[in-house]
């Protein structure tokens, strides 16, 4: 059977259930959910007028899909808060100064079984624009009440000084 090349003991893939994420330094309680990360790279058609095109096509711009984000309603409002702050920051004209903090780096990590960091991600230039405070509410419902933020954001990156522990 094939092992993973950087970690010899392990065989199988990490599960998607242990992750923590964190901005500002702080890890951010009770989220249950975050959306893929995807990025999108175009090709550009190198055609020019009635020259046929070569058989290769150069890469254009590459674009980063908005992350979101989940948790249950507790008391902590670092969603609402940061997506308050832009909300300011959107209702502020051209004129003024942009508000300190809205846009943010966040950290997302995968744990394995045994809780050790395996992988994190760094994701670059974030900022909410979209928040959801409550779910749809009703009295014959039998669930958690979710918060949702989305983050657009100007890229992200593997944290290459988190290395893989070793364990089986």
């Amino acid at each position: 059977m094939a092992k993973f090349s950087t970690n010899t003991n392990r065989i199988d893939p990490y599960k998607n259930f242990k992750f923590r994420l964190k901005w500002d330094g702080n890890y951010i309680p009770a989220v249950t959910r975050v959306s893929g990360l995807l990025r999108t790279t175009a090709a550009v058609d190198p055609k020019v007028g009635d020259t046929p095109a070569p058989n290769r096509a150069p890469t254009g711009r590459t674009k980063y899909e908005p992350i979101t984000l989940q948790r249950g309603i507790t008391h902590d409002t670092s969603f609402e808060d940061w997506a308050n702050l832009a909300m300011k920051q959107g209702a502020q004209t051209a004129s003024t100064a942009a508000t300190p903090g809205v846009k943010k780096d966040v950290t997302i990590e995968l744990y394995n079984e045994a809780g050790q960091l395996v992988l994190a991600y760094i994701v670059h230039g974030c900022w909410p624009s979209e928040y959801g405070a409550l779910p749809d509410l009703g009295d014959d419902a039998n669930a958690i009440a979710i918060e949702h933020i989305k983050l657009e954001n100007e890229g992200w990156e593997r944290d290459t000084s988190v290395a893989p522990p070793n364990q089986p």
